[in-house]
């Protein structure tokens, strides 16, 4: 708990100046991040199956420019078609060059192509939030956390159903309706409060409720994932707490499901 303690205030520490200055240092910390979160997602799939150097270095370069693309584009909802069908075929023609499925199969193509536009397309979200105010991805920021933290406080008091004890044996029903009722309340309050007051509040705590869910269910799939491979996490880049996409399970999902809600901004 302590070393938990210590690597969190560290975090902390660093990313908080980084968020409120925004800019090309915001941008530049979450393309990092992005790339030890995509280094994670090959990594724990080599624990089953090598990748081949090959594609391991055109995912980091696919993951880039997904992210280099969409965050210049400066508009939430645009679609660049031409890097969709060049990532799918720089993915896909190889499964037929390598001419051995044990080497590099169809299963691993759409593994890593859903693994990169995955993770390229949540993190160049981050990008395209902060440029929209800090305020908004405060917001989302707050739903992640205070549902995090009271899920796990609650499930700790008054928890004795299990979630879904063969993908995470710790959540408990108790913890994820206590997580969502506070963490709602908490960052619904900060939306009405800070963002825009004139946003009807039964459409604010819908919204809130909405994501709040998600982000917990954006929690299961990554254990669900780690579950698959056999691990405990992703990896141990913030002892006591994992990885990168440990931490970032919630946000990622939250900010993902926020796009059914963009038009209210």
């Amino acid at each position: 708990m302590k070393m938990r303690i210590i690597s969190a205030t560290i975090a902390l520490l660093v990313i908080i100046p980084i968020l409120i200055s925004g800019g090309m240092l915001f941008d530049i910390t979450v393309l990092i991040l992005a790339i030890l979160g995509l280094k994670e997602f090959l990594d724990i799939k080599k624990s089953k199956k090598e990748v081949p150097i090959f594609i391991e270095f055109i995912s980091y370069i696919a993951l880039g420019l997904i992210i280099f693309f969409n965050s210049s584009n400066n508009y939430l909802l645009s679609v660049d078609y031409r890097l969709i069908a060049g990532v799918f075929l720089t993915f896909l023609i190889p499964t037929v060059l390598y001419h051995d499925r044990k080497l590099y199969s169809v299963n691993d193509a759409f593994y890593l192509i859903g693994g990169v536009f995955f993770l390229g397309v949540s993190f160049s979200l981050f990008m395209l939030l902060r440029s929209e105010g800090l305020n908004l991805l405060l917001y989302l920021l707050l739903i992640a956390i205070f549902t995090d933290t009271f899920a796990l406080f609650t499930g700790l008091l008054i928890g004795k159903n299990k979630l879904l004890s063969d993908i995470s044996p710790k959540k408990t029903v108790e913890g994820m309706m206590g997580g969502t009722i506070l963490g709602v309340f908490i960052a619904s309050a900060f939306y009405n409060t800070v963002i825009d007051s004139t946003l009807p509040l039964y459409i604010v705590v819908f919204m809130t409720t909405f994501l709040s869910i998600i982000g917990q269910f954006g929690d299961l799939v990554f254990s669900a994932i780690k579950r698959y491979f056999s691990k405990k996490d992703f990896s141990n880049i913030m002892p006591g707490h994992g990885g990168i996409l440990d931490r970032l399970d919630s946000i990622i999902f939250i900010s993902l499901g926020f796009m059914f809600f963009i038009s209210l901004i």
